[in-house]
């Protein structure tokens, strides 16, 4: 999950990598989505950060976090997680 503030938008930039990555992996093992922080309340603890955050989730609960768009780490982070 892209986690974004209104004022900056998302990351589009990553989703260029995400959808490179489910193409290698396959479309049944990883999706993606974008959720404002601001509107919500759940991601509260996101707000007033001026880098992008990405959130990995696995059976519904939060696996990793990783904090700006770097795309090694994110591209680590997910082959991990799968």
């Amino acid at each position: 999950v892209d986690a974004f503030q209104a004022w900056c938008g998302s990351c589009k930039p990553v989703v260029n990598l995400f959808q490179k990555i489910r193409n290698e992996v396959g479309s049944n093992l990883l999706h993606f989505a974008v959720a404002e922080v601001d509107s919500i309340d759940a991601l509260e603890k996101y707000r007033g950060q001026c880098e992008p955050v990405f959130l990995f989730y696995a059976g519904g609960e939060l696996v990793a976090v990783v904090r700006g768009a770097d795309a090694p780490l994110l591209q680590k982070t997910i082959l991990e997680q799968l």
